[in-house]
C-alpha cells in the first residue's frame, strides 16, 4: 500500500509540469552582427524577468526576412528598421497591396544620417553642396538611396561621387570629395567620420527648419532627429538631420500582458543591453521610441510607457486603441 501511494504521487508530479512555459521566437539578423548579440541579451532578460516565458533568438536575414517570418507565424518578435516598418504597415512601395500590421514594442538604436564635410570646403548649409563632389552613402546602401531622395526633395543636386566607405574616406582626406552622408553610431559620429576628423577638420551640416519640415512632410517613413550640442562629439554644435531607427516589433496578436512584461524588462535594464550593444550606452529607450517609431505601439507597451509617465503621441496609438 505504501509503495502504491508513493508511486501514484510521483506519477501525478510527472504528469503535471511545475511551470507552464510560453515559448517565443525572436527574429534577429546575422550572428556576426552586433544586433544579433543585442537580441541574445534581450532574450536572456526575458527569460530572467518575465514569468513563464521562454525566449529564443533565431538567426535571420534581418528586417525583410523577419517581417515575412512574422506574417507566417514563425517568429513572435523581430528586428525591423523603422522606415521598412512604416512601408509595410501602410502598404507602400514594395509592399503595395501587401500591407501587414506589426506593432512596435521599443526602439533601441538610432541611425541619424549625418552630412559630414571638410571644414575648409565652404559648406555651411545643405544648399552649398549643389554642384560639389559629394558621396550620398555606400553604393547600393539604404543610406545612398535615402540621401538621394532627400536631396532631390530639397531641390539640391550635388555632383554625386560613388564608392565604398574606405574609398570615400580617403577621397575626403585627399580633398577630392567635400564630404559624405554616413549613419551615426547612435547619436555620435561613426568610426569612419572620427577617422577623417583625426587629421582633417570636419563639420556636420544640418537641416534648416524649413528643410526639416519638408523632410517630415515628404518622408513619413523617416524621422527628423535633433542632436544637441556636443552630443555627436566634443565641439560639434546642435543640428537636425533625417534618421531611422532599429526596433523590436511584435505580431499584432501578441498577448497584451506579455508585451507589457517584455517591454518593462527591457526598459528597466541598465546593464545587459548596453554591454551587448555599445551604441545603446547613455541612451533613453522610451525617448528613442517616441522620437523614432513610425508605426503604432503595441497596447501592452503603451500601458507600460504610460505607467512610467511617458507621453505617447497619438500617431503611435493603434486605431483601435
Amino acid at each position: 500500500m505504501k509503495r502504491t501511494a508513493i508511486a501514484l504521487a510521483v506519477a501525478a508530479l510527472v504528469a503535471t509540469p511545475a511551470v507552464a512555459q510560453d515559448r517565443i521566437a525572436i527574429g534577429t539578423t546575422s550572428s556576426s552582427s552586433s544586433h544579433y548579440g543585442y537580441f541574445v541579451a534581450v532574450s536572456q532578460l526575458i527569460n530572467e524577468k518575465v514569468p513563464e516565458v521562454e525566449a529564443n533568438v533565431v538567426e535571420t536575414g534581418a528586417s525583410l526576412d523577419n517581417l515575412r517570418r512574422l506574417q507566417r507565424d514563425q517568429v513572435d518578435l523581430g528586428l525591423v528598421t523603422t522606415n521598412v516598418a512604416y512601408d509595410i504597415y501602410n502598404g507602400r512601395g514594395q509592399f503595395e497591396g501587401k500591407a501587414y500590421k506589426p506593432l512596435t514594442l521599443w526602439v533601441y538604436a538610432s541611425a541619424p544620417q549625418n552630412v559630414i564635410v571638410r571644414k575648409d570646403a565652404g559648406v555651411s548649409k545643405l544648399d552649398d553642396l549643389a554642384g560639389k563632389e559629394f558621396n550620398p552613402g555606400i553604393t547600393g546602401s539604404a543610406t545612398e538611396a535615402t540621401s538621394e531622395a532627400v536631396f532631390g526633395a530639397l531641390g539640391i543636386e550635388p555632383d554625386w561621387a560613388r564608392g565604398s566607405t574606405g574609398d570615400v574616406v580617403n577621397q575626403i582626406k585627399d580633398d577630392r570629395v567635400v564630404g559624405y552622408v554616413k549613419s551615426g553610431s547612435g547619436k555620435r559620429l561613426d568610426s569612419s567620420s572620427i577617422d577623417i576628423a583625426t587629421l582633417t577638420p570636419i563639420s556636420i551640416v544640418g537641416l534648416s527648419d524649413v528643410q526639416a519640415a519638408t523632410v517630415a512632410e515628404k518622408f513619413p517613413n523617416l524621422s527628423v532627429l535633433s542632436i544637441g550640442d556636443n552630443v555627436a562629439g566634443e565641439g560639434y554644435p546642435a543640428y537636425k538631420t533625417w534618421a531611422f531607427g532599429v526596433a523590436a516589433v511584435a505580431q499584432p496578436d501578441l498577448e497584451q500582458e506579455m508585451a507589457y512584461q517584455i517591454t518593462k524588462a527591457v526598459v528597466e535594464d541598465n546593464t545587459a543591453q548596453a554591454a551587448a550593444f555599445s551604441g545603446l550606452k547613455g541612451s533613453d529607450i522610451p525617448q528613442m521610441t517616441m522620437e523614432l517609431a513610425t508605426t503604432p505601439l503595441h497596447p501592452g507597451a503603451i500601458r507600460y510607457y504610460e505607467e512610467i509617465g511617458v507621453d505617447v503621441p497619438d500617431r503611435l496609438r493603434p486605431a483601435s486603441n
